[in-house]
């Protein structure tokens, strides 16, 4: 039976898509069946970033309105991948039931569902909730989206579902040395719920054109991710290693300095 997981924040542009594709990817690699679902309608981009937008024939609101089968929406990334697009406007009726229904029906079929949500708290928000029973919150170290992310954790209190925990994103570990960015024991400390995730500022996730990332400093912290949600534990990508050392100082001043 699948795991149905929400990838959420408090606001927009941290990275929710870039998170759940590459998750979806990195736990297809170690065995598991997995479907990346977006629910992000009108700003939806999950698409783009598997590298499918031009494979869409049905979509999430096609399902929903039975103009087709699950089965009939489903694009194959790979024999354990498969995404459920979403390409319509913001003039889209469905509830919280008919998601979760359709999530529902996904369980046999797959190891993991993934749901890519709407940024904020309103009413997209609160129909994906409805369609989950655990939630990851990916969060960048900035002021603006811890405070954001805790109001998401203030509302996610009153629902049925368990938190796993915050994925950090875009994580500069040369300004976390400097004491410029808050590191992943200070926001867990400050979010109150353990951090299962850290993924570096990485070129390699902007430059690729798969969901390969060929052995980048961001692909091992996905597959660290993958292995610890898999597992429930595991260990967390420290991203100021690769500062650390002779040749850190020398990217640290590179990175701080061109």
């Amino acid at each position: 039976m699948a795991r149905k997981i929400l990838i959420t924040s408090g606001k927009g542009g941290v990275g929710k898509s870039s998170i759940t594709a590459h998750l979806g990817y990195q736990l297809s690699k170690l065995g598991q069946r997995v479907c990346c679902m977006d629910m992000d309608v009108g700003l939806n981009n999950l698409d783009v970033i598997m590298g499918v937008e031009n494979k869409v024939t049905y979509d999430l609101h096609d399902v929903l309105e039975g103009r087709c089968r699950v089965k009939q929406s489903l694009i194959d990334i790979s024999p354990t991948l498969s995404l459920i697009a979403s390409k319509h406007n913001l003039d889209v009726d469905f509830t919280g039931k008919n998601v979760r229904d359709l999530t529902d029906g996904l369980k046999t079929r797959f190891d993991f569902v993934l749901i890519d949500c709407p940024a904020g708290i309103d009413s997209g928000f609160r129909r994906a909730i409805n369609a989950c029973e655990e939630v990851l919150v990916v969060v960048t170290p900035t002021l603006t989206s811890l405070r954001d992310s805790d109001k998401v954790l203030g509302i996610l209190a009153n629902y049925k579902v368990k938190i796993l925990g915050a994925v950090i994103n875009r994580v500069r570990g040369d300004l976390v040395i400097r004491g410029g960015l808050m590191g992943c024991e200070d926001i867990s400390s400050t979010l109150k719920i353990p951090v299962v995730g850290c993924i570096p500022d990485d070129d390699s996730i902007y430059l690729s054109t798969s969901l390969n990332l060929y052995n980048s400093r961001a692909q091992k912290a996905f597959k660290l991710l993958a292995k610890h949600l898999l597992n429930g534990k595991g260990k967390v990508y420290d991203a100021t290693t690769y500062y650390r050392g002779f040749q850190g100082a020398l990217r640290r001043f590179i990175r701080q300095n061109v």
